[in-house]
């Protein structure tokens, strides 16, 4: 496993724990069909939350915020309509970001960012 992708996976489980202790519930994580993926899938209050994780070092040029572009979002309403689709859901569904920052001590900084982007349907 590369530097990256051990990076990637930390700030992944790190993001579910964080969810976990906030009340959520996973539904699914690094969930996959053809072309399209979803970082974590979780439900709190009747809401689907579709949590895109994004993971960086503290020293990074760029945030983790900064990676979700148009392009990404987009591919995420896809993935979100596929899914939904494929399990023939009709719940409430919320679009979040999960910030992760590895920091120099190895520690990592997790923010949960609520409806971090807006899609109209």
């Amino acid at each position: 496993m590369t530097d990256k992708q051990e990076s990637g996976a930390a700030g992944e489980r790190a993001a579910v724990d964080w969810l976990r202790n906030n009340g959520f519930m996973i539904v699914e994580q690094n969930w996959r069909a053809g072309r399209y993926e979803i970082d974590i899938i979780a439900s709190r209050w009747g809401i689907l939350h579709i949590v895109e994780v994004k993971t960086r070092r503290a020293d990074s040029l760029t945030q983790p915020e900064d990676a979700i572009t148009k392009q990404k979002f987009r591919s995420l309403q896809r993935a979100a309509s596929a899914y939904i689709a494929q399990r023939r859901l009709q719940n409430e569904l919320q679009f979040d970001l999960m910030a992760v920052e590895i920091l120099s001590d190895g520690s990592l900084n997790v923010r949960f960012i609520e409806n971090a982007m807006q899609c109209a349907w």
